[in-house]
């Protein structure tokens, strides 16, 4: 419309000069003019796609106790160097309770609590503040004696704590909600390496979450040394440290009429693998899942994304990517995604093309389920970056 409003006003002009003037302010008003469209619309690709806000409840705070022999309890605190005692807390900040964080309160300040890696025989717990400080987490008698609170035996992804009294017994140690619901207080690894990462200065072996209580909770010594092997070697035992027998649980997505649909990891050509949930332990509770392409075991992750729903990939050494999907039994293929997150927790599901919400579980050879869930450990978007590609969550199979 502009360049037609130009060779109008100019056929019609009468003087040369006031010809090339107005020639002059028009062409500087057309330039403005397309310099103000090219500007709005680089604003408007480069606005990122607003996301989400996790939905949040008013925070529960669960107790830290360590529960003796005959039922009675111990209080958990974290102590500075002066011996200055603090609370130890699991927050509930969501409508789901199965996996917490534990954190230590300190003047107003809230101090995540990680077990650290070293070459004694039980790891340490500490509050790890910035600027390097620490502070030791105790249980404490009615005599105020203090008992060291560690890490004493690694079985897989989980560590479990015990306070410690100087004869050696081991006490167990619960989060008690203010309702009387009670959570192990457990180190988790997601790293398959010993050091998880490190924070403020410290060699992190395992995070310590509050998470659903289960029935294999097992008493020994850590051992840093331990190493989990591909699934291709782990069908003999090799050593006396590693005598479990692997046991592998399906994973399918359970529809409204109680099908359960296979759950496959999927190529560019089409081509289907196995995904699994891999016990490698005594422990159930949390447990890795792997998508098995050609005898390697792939990790499967919730994927940072500006979609609806959050994307559900397998990723490869080489950084090839797998489509997670549930095979329904004419064929169909559903998509596994991310649907909404409750504090550290991402619900997956099966989600047809009619929004409809299949839930998926880990079935043991035995029968037993649980929960396939995208668990979070870090108050953050990006969790990590595998291989070129930011994870938002860790899928595991956690405890119903």
């Amino acid at each position: 419309m502009s360049f037609t409003i130009y060779y109008y006003i100019m056929k019609n002009s009468k003087h040369s000069v006031s010809k090339n003037l107005l020639k002059l302010s028009i062409l500087l008003g057309i330039s403005i003019l397309l310099f103000s469209c090219e500007n709005t619309t680089s604003k408007e690709k480069k606005e990122p796609v607003p996301k989400e806000e996790v939905a949040k409840v008013p925070e529960t705070i669960w107790r830290l106790k360590a529960i003796l022999l005959d039922g009675q309890s111990l209080e958990i605190k974290a102590l500075d160097k002066e011996g200055n005692m603090f609370d130890v807390n699991a927050i509930q900040n969501s409508d789901q309770d199965s996996f917490l964080d534990i954190e230590a309160f300190v003047n107003g300040k809230r101090i995540p609590i990680k077990m650290l890696l070293n070459k004694d025989k039980y790891a340490p717990v500490k509050a790890i503040d910035k600027g390097g400080i620490s502070y030791d987490i105790k249980a404490i008698t009615p005599q105020g004696e203090k008992l060291d609170v560690k890490g004493v035996k690694r079985f897989g992804n989980i560590v479990s704590i015990k306070a410690i009294t100087k004869e050696g017994t081991f006490y167990g140690v619960k989060a008690i909600s203010p309702s009387g619901k009670l959570n192990d207080v457990k180190g988790v690894k997601i790293n398959i390496k010993d050091k998880e990462m490190t924070l403020n200065g410290f060699n992190v072996f395992a995070h310590v979450k509050a998470i659903h209580q289960s029935d294999n909770d097992y008493e020994g010594i850590i051992n840093p040394k331990e190493k989990l092997k591909k699934i291709a070697k782990r069908k003999k035992k090799s050593t006396k440290e590693d005598e479990f027998k692997i046991i592998i649980w399906n994973i399918k997505a359970v529809t409204k009429d109680g099908k359960n649909l296979q759950v496959k990891a999927i190529d560019e050509e089409g081509k289907q693998f196995d995904v699994k949930a891999i016990q490698d332990s005594e422990q159930y509770s949390f447990m890795n899942i792997k998508a098995i392409v050609d005898g390697n075991e792939l990790p499967i992750k919730v994927l940072v994304s500006d979609d609806e729903y959050a994307p559900v990939k397998a990723i490869s050494r080489d950084g090839k990517i797998y489509d997670i999907k549930a095979i329904a039994e004419d064929g169909t293929i559903i998509d596994m995604k991310g649907i909404n997150r409750l504090g550290n927790i991402i619900n997956l599901k099966a989600v047809t093309d009619n929004d409809e919400f299949y839930a998926i579980k880990a079935f043991s050879p035995k029968g037993k389920l649980n929960d396939v869930k995208g668990i979070k450990i870090f108050d953050r978007e990006t969790e990590m970056t595998l291989r070129g590609n930011k994870v938002y969550a860790h899928v595991k199979a956690l405890t119903q």
